[in-house]
């Protein structure tokens, strides 16, 4: 697994000095870590570099080191794993850019080390943040690391105290989305902005702004914005799929999935691919019917498991220890299987359909309509979006035109009404939390107020990155791949208006008609969802010893974060079976095993 811990310091400060030179005689005798790039004030180690997939991409005259994958905007075609070298015209760009040419002629997944023209260590992550990007301030340095655990290990101390309000907003939120985590003392380098290396030392720049380009949003021809999507999405899952000797697809059966597989084989054999189809009892948790379909057109393999019924939730103490609480309901039941299909068929990625909801536009509400009134006003064409918007949101035409209007005035604010449906939290709890969210949103999204109401929400559902290590994880696991998360798509999906995307009044309407001829007609039609709601029940239902003994005489409702009545209620011997309901049990659980975690030595 790819790893990297890098840390810069100011040569006039002896502390600073004196601490760097420990750091670097600690990790330099650590046989796990290689040395990628060293300056007078800057070191970078890396562990896990893979030749065509994780690289270090060295810039002349010690200008500079790039961790990771980059991709051409404008090559003809996707290349080869092992054919992608920087040249020395387009490293010098990147460095008299200030990284610009980085972010503007290249994407991937990548953490940038560029000193500044006076010799002050900056980095730059990519636009989607695929790396993780943490800085942990201790002993006058500032070092980054895409893992808590590795920087913990290397110094052997515990981990910062845990900051109560940002678990709280987290709580509320669902996730922490800005620069500060819920560990005091570190915070988290976001996704396009350019920042120094040195402890305080002034603001992030951002280089990459997903606001600006949603701002850019203007009316385009349908068939010129499917033919745009169609080439974005072909161009981004060709060229990751060109990293990787067998790829190991995770294929649910919806359109998300299904598109990703429909793009993959015209860049790989269909033998390279092996698609995993997962299951369990339950009317949301069966799709072996449409991924069958899919599986068959794409001429590949389709191994088809049932989820894990032995899942247990106390082996989820044995997690990594991370800045933020993770969610682990994604891969409740299907990790070690993951593993064992990746290892069984010589896969080393796992590629999903994860982003799809958003980058796709999968929102059933009717903010199209008051996109639309908001860009153009009243003309004949708003009929016709305001019967695509009621379709989608599911309600008259009339009620899709009145809530145009009140939609229209609409003004984004970050967390606004965020909780509104949470049962558990305890009601001060849940107040304070709203009273300080905005220290823990992303703050990009305090600058989005202007944009319509459809594009602010898909904006905030785009804007914050993926999993990329996943803390629950076997050591084995594959590397893992959401190429529907690719900047040059995400652009593209960003500058299209929400009217354009949802034209016909279908979630991800654009998208099935760009891949008409890639979709099995069932799969391109079909209007459910799957998901692991029945199988989020049954999982509960089998761990609620565990789970009492953790909840109830646990942190959160000790410190009042939770109400203790409201959770016993919900861990009776019949918990409900409401989607939602679970779903924030689920997180509370989360929640708790990572404050564990984080609190024992």
């Amino acid at each position: 697994m790819f790893r990297y811990v890098a840390f810069g310091w100011n040569l006039a400060s002896q502390e600073q000095s004196g601490a760097a030179r420990r750091l670097d005689q600690v990790i330099g005798a650590d046989g796990r870590w290689q040395s990628a790039f060293k300056r007078s004030n800057l070191r970078v180690y890396v562990t896990g570099t893979t030749l065509g997939v994780n690289d270090v991409y060295l810039l002349p005259r010690d200008q500079g080191a790039i961790l990771g994958h980059l991709f051409r905007r404008h090559d003809a075609t996707p290349l080869g794993p092992a054919e992608i070298e920087l040249s020395t015209l387009e490293a010098e760009r990147i460095v008299h850019s200030d990284g610009r040419s980085l972010v503007d002629d290249f994407w991937g997944r990548y953490i940038a080390f560029l000193p500044s023209r006076t010799g002050e260590p900056r980095v730059l992550r990519d636009p989607t943040g695929t790396l993780p990007c943490f800085r942990i301030e201790t002993q006058g340095l500032s070092i980054f690391s895409s893992e808590l655990e590795d920087v913990l290990s290397l110094l052997d101390i515990p981990p910062p105290p845990v900051d109560w309000n940002a678990v709280t907003a987290h709580l509320l939120l669902g996730r922490i989305g800005g620069r500060e985590t819920a560990l005091e003392g570190i915070s988290q380098h976001l996704g396009g902005e350019l920042a120094s290396m040195l402890p305080a030392n002034g603001k992030a720049l951002p280089l990459w702004h997903a606001v600006n380009i949603a701002g850019r949003a203007a009316t385009v021809d349908p068939a010129d914005a499917a033919r745009r999507l169609r080439e974005a999405t072909a161009r981004c899952v060709q060229s990751w799929a060109a990293c990787y000797p067998a790829i190991l697809l995770r294929l649910s059966g919806g359109v998300d999935s299904s598109i990703v597989l429909g793009n993959l084989c015209p860049a790989a054999a269909p033998e390279r691919v092996t698609c995993l189809n997962y299951h369990s009892p339950g009317s949301d948790s069966d799709e072996r019917a449409y991924a069958r379909l899919a599986a068959q057109r794409a001429g590949t393999a389709l191994v088809e498991r049932p989820l894990d019924e032995g899942f247990q939730l106390e082996d989820l103490l044995n997690a990594v220890r991370t800045p933020c609480p993770a969610h682990y309901i994604g891969g409740m039941g299907s990790r070690n299987m993951d593993v064992e299909v990746a290892l069984a068929h010589g896969a080393s990625a796992i590629f999903t359909g994860t982003a799809g909801d958003q980058t796709f536009y999968e929102f059933p509400r009717t903010w199209p309509a008051a996109d639309y009134l908001k860009d153009h006003g009243w003309d004949l064409d708003f009929i016709r979006v305001a019967l695509d918007s009621a379709q989608l949101g599911r309600v008259s035409f009339w009620a899709s035109v009145r809530q145009a209007i009140t939609d229209r005035s609409f003004r984004g604010r970050p967390g606004t009404g965020a909780g509104s449906h949470l049962t558990l939290m305890a009601s001060e709890a849940k107040e304070h939390a709203a009273r300080t969210v905005h220290r823990f949103v992303h703050p990009g999204l305090l600058d989005a107020a202007d944009l319509p109401i459809g594009k602010f929400h898909q904006v905030s559902a785009l804007i914050h990155s993926l999993d990329y290590h996943n803390p629950y994880r076997n050591e084995a696991s594959p590397e893992l791949v959401h190429p529907l998360a690719s900047q040059p798509l995400l652009e593209v999906s960003l500058e299209t208006p929400t009217y354009v995307l949802t034209r016909g009044g279908r979630g991800r309407a654009l998208a099935r008609r760009a891949f008409a001829d890639v979709l099995p007609s069932a799969i391109a039609a079909r209007r459910s969802k799957g998901g692991m709601e029945s199988y989020a029940v049954t999982a509960l239902q089998r761990n609620l010893d565990f789970a009492r003994e953790l909840l109830l005489d646990g942190q959160l409702v000790r410190r009042g974060l939770l109400d203790r009545k409201r959770v016993s209620s919900a861990l009776s011997d019949r918990p409900s079976a409401n989607a939602a309901y679970v779903a924030e049990v689920h997180t509370c659980i989360a929640t708790e095993l990572w404050v564990q975690r984080m609190t024992t030595r």
